[in-house]
């Protein structure tokens, strides 16, 4: 058992989780649909998520590299720091109607989420070894709040300022990341590994070489890439096929719940089952979404597949971090964990970028039909991993 003050720290993390998770929330429940208002061309409608995931992508370095140097606290404290600035700066850009200022927003945005998804190897900093899959699966937990929070400050907030929508709701958001600063002051990395500041370990190269770490982060790639495909363009379909926004809001409400709420149990699946096998559950939860989607394009179908995949993305993501712990010694950790969310986040830029264009261009058929080859080649890849190593 955990004793009260690691479980502390362990709750303050997936608690920050939940408020600083809403906005990742906020931008993919409203940013195609914005991008939509505010675009020069329907094909850029996805770009403010595009430019969110650019921050993520360019962020992961720094923020390992200022956690190594300066400690966890001051990449969290950073975070929020950009999340205040993200909210506030998208507020503004909206009274503007500046497509250009509301996609510069969403760079600092990304740069939050980055700092946020960090959240869950910080919890195995709190723990010791055997807990750490628990640890980790407990602070993703914590999104189930955010997956309600955040549709529901959308739907709440949107139409606040008229004709400025959406103008109120990234000031919430705002607040929230204040708020995920507070929250975050009280936690205790006490199973830090000693000389984690002095010891500058293996070779990018060496880590690299290790198969096991190559298919995590495949995994971990298409398991987001894909969840994110198929997410940013989801809500601006919904709208296309005249289903109203607040049917949208529910979707992604539901999406984001499915994502998180498997946590409280991921970890115990993890512990029991191995990463591996949790991993390819996850990929074929995530084929199931693409399926449904292939299926129609009713409101019922929409909510389906977007559960499917939130649910697909949990089992497939924290499968592939578990695995990432596995890859590095203790004083490895904030490197490896930065590199192999740099790899995630880069590829996802290319994801939701393309979705937009290809929705716009060959509708959603095509969109939830193409996650189908990346899931396949993942899947390839863990089957493999699973001959070469059946001990993993």
């Amino acid at each position: 058992m955990l004793n009260s003050k690691l479980n502390s720290s362990v709750f303050r993390l997936s608690a920050a989780q939940a408020l600083a998770g809403a906005n990742t929330t906020v931008v993919y429940a409203t940013g195609a649909i914005i991008g939509h208002m505010l675009a020069p061309r329907p094909e850029l409608a996805t770009l403010p998520i595009s430019t969110f995931v650019v921050g993520m992508a360019g962020a992961t370095l720094p923020v390992g590299a200022l956690a190594r140097r300066y400690g966890r606290h001051t990449a969290f404290l950073s975070g929020n720091l950009c999340g205040v600035i993200a909210g506030l700066v998208a507020a503004w850009a909206l009274t503007i109607s500046s497509f250009a200022l509301f996609c510069f927003a969403m760079l600092f945005g990304g740069a939050y989420a980055a700092v946020v998804l960090t959240f869950r190897f910080a919890a195995t900093e709190c723990v010791d070894e055997q807990h750490r899959p628990r640890a980790l699966s407990a602070v993703m937990a914590g999104g189930v709040a955010a997956g309600v929070f955040g549709p529901q400050l959308v739907t709440a907030t949107m139409n606040l300022s008229p004709p400025h929508t959406y103008a109120i709701t990234y000031v919430g958001a705002a607040v929230a990341a204040v708020l995920s600063a507070v929250v975050l002051s009280g936690v205790k990395f006490e199973h830090r590994a000693g000389g984690e500041r002095r010891a500058s370990g293996r070779s990018f190269a060496e880590i690299l070489a290790q198969p096991r770490f190559m298919v995590a982060m495949l995994c971990g790639l298409v398991s987001y890439m894909m969840m994110n495909f198929m997410m940013t363009s989801a809500p601006l379909a919904m709208e296309l096929c005249g289903i109203s926004r607040v049917h949208a809001n529910y979707g992604i409400e539901m999406h984001v719940v499915a994502m998180y709420a498997p946590s409280f149990f991921t970890g115990r699946l993890i512990s029991r089952f191995g990463a591996l096998n949790v991993t390819l559950a996850g990929l074929g939860l995530i084929a199931l979404a693409a399926l449904v989607g292939l299926s129609g394009m009713t409101v019922n179908h929409f909510w389906l597949g977007l559960t499917l995949l939130g649910a697909g993305w949990n089992f497939g993501f924290l499968g592939a971090s578990a695995q990432v712990l596995a890859c590095h010694t203790p004083e490895e950790g904030p490197r490896v964990q930065s590199i192999n969310d740099f790899v995630v986040f880069g590829a996802m830029v290319v994801g939701s970028f393309m979705s937009g264009g290809l929705l716009s261009a060959y509708g959603w058929s095509l969109v939830a039909g193409l996650i189908l080859p990346p899931v396949a080649f993942a899947t390839l890849g863990v089957l493999w991993l699973k001959w070469r190593r059946p001990a993993i």
